[in-house]
């Protein structure tokens, strides 16, 4: 189950970065 909430929080992290980019862009 660690595995899954790791991918969890590396997504919800890639997502946040990309809103980011997009903001800044």
């Amino acid at each position: 189950m660690f595995m899954m909430d790791i991918m969890m929080s590396l997504i919800f992290f890639l997502l946040l970065i990309i809103c980011v980019l997009v903001g800044v862009a």
